[in-house]
């Protein structure tokens, strides 16, 4: 016979409904926020790590500038681009404007195209004033509907894409892209070979 003392109920009184639905409430809110990061940050990381980065979508697209001149995409072969979509009301697009202009700055020598694509609507004049008063001189030009589908549509804004030499999507981020992770996936993609002319 065993000697230790029979269960008493009274000691583990069973827990109330509400108990369980609070756990089961937060265990959902719980799983919903690391969803929430893993998309959100997954493609900063992936950015900055280069993991989960192969693509065979190559975009095809032809930007004309607010200063009249036109960029074709078959004209950036073998260069790294960086393709931007935002609007001067996106608060997030003005925080990572900077980044872009550095990268544009310090990179452009190296191989390295920085474009926007501004989905402001109406005329050109409060791009060009908002543009001016940040320094911005990368090439900006205005969005359009073929630009957006050529790059699989813009849920968001901002939306920046990452090109290899082949003009391969690399990486997709929506949302501010943040300076170390784009520096690290442009720097990445400078180091790797240059496809065949076709």
């Amino acid at each position: 016979m065993s000697d230790s003392p029979a269960p008493n109920p009274a000691a583990h009184p069973s827990r109330p409904p509400w108990k369980t639905a609070l756990v089961w409430l937060e265990r959902v809110v719980t799983a919903g926020l690391l969803v929430f990061v893993a998309v959100r940050f997954g493609p900063q990381l992936g950015a900055l790590l280069g993991v989960g980065s192969r693509s065979d979508e190559v975009p095809s697209y032809e930007l004309v500038t607010l200063s009249a001149d036109t960029i074709r995409s078959s004209d950036l072969a073998g260069r790294v681009v960086v393709v931007n979509f935002w609007a001067t009301w996106c608060p997030p697009c003005r925080l990572e404007m900077p980044s872009l202009q550095k990268l544009h700055e310090r990179r452009a020598a190296d191989g390295v195209v920085v474009l926007g694509f501004s989905t402001d609507v109406g005329g050109d004049e409060g791009v060009r004033a908002f543009l001016a008063k940040r320094g911005i001189t990368y090439p900006v030009g205005k969005a359009t509907s073929e630009h957006q589908r050529a790059f699989g549509g813009i849920q968001g804004i901002p939306t920046t894409f990452v090109l290899d030499r082949g003009g391969r999507v690399r990486h997709r981020v929506v949302g501010y892209f943040t300076p170390p992770a784009m520096n690290a996936a442009v720097s990445r993609l400078l180091e790797e070979a240059a496809p065949p002319a076709p």
